[in-house]
């Protein structure tokens, strides 16, 4: 798999709260390649996107992909990736230095900003992996 594109969306119950992250993942025909959500712990909604960006990028890497196009349904995350907000959140910073060194590395990294409905199966890992508080792992092709 050369290009991927990749669904990420994470969430957490109060903010902070119960927290996890889902990562679904096609191959450039469309055919899903990785389904997978972790949990967290205590986290907040913004932090926990940004661990299933940083998941997803890391995903990407070891597979050996080169051309990475994201879709999140987290407009500030998407945005700050950008470069169109500031990161001013200490707790962000960090995983937002992670994802942009990562995303870096590709040949072509692009992310754009979906609707929720445009999501729904990354929501869905991350909401297994926050009933189950543990990581949650699916075989796509099934």
């Amino acid at each position: 798999v050369d290009k991927a594109l990749v669904y990420v969306d994470g969430g957490s119950r109060g903010n902070p709260g119960d927290s996890a992250f889902g990562v679904y993942a096609c191959d450039a025909a469309d055919n899903p390649v990785a389904a997978f959500g972790r949990f967290l712990g205590t986290m907040t909604n913004n932090e926990a996107e940004y661990s299933g960006l940083v998941a997803a990028l890391e995903w990407a890497r070891s597979e050996g992909i080169r051309e990475l196009h994201i879709r999140a349904d987290s407009q500030l995350m998407v945005r700050q990736m950008n470069g169109q907000y500031r990161v001013k959140s200490a707790n962000l910073r960090p995983l937002f230095e992670d994802a942009r060194r990562l995303a870096d590395q590709f040949a072509r990294f692009e992310i754009e900003h979906v609707r929720r409905e445009s999501n729904v199966e990354a929501d869905r890992l991350a909401n297994l992996a926050m009933d189950a508080r543990a990581a949650v792992e699916e075989d796509p092709s099934a």
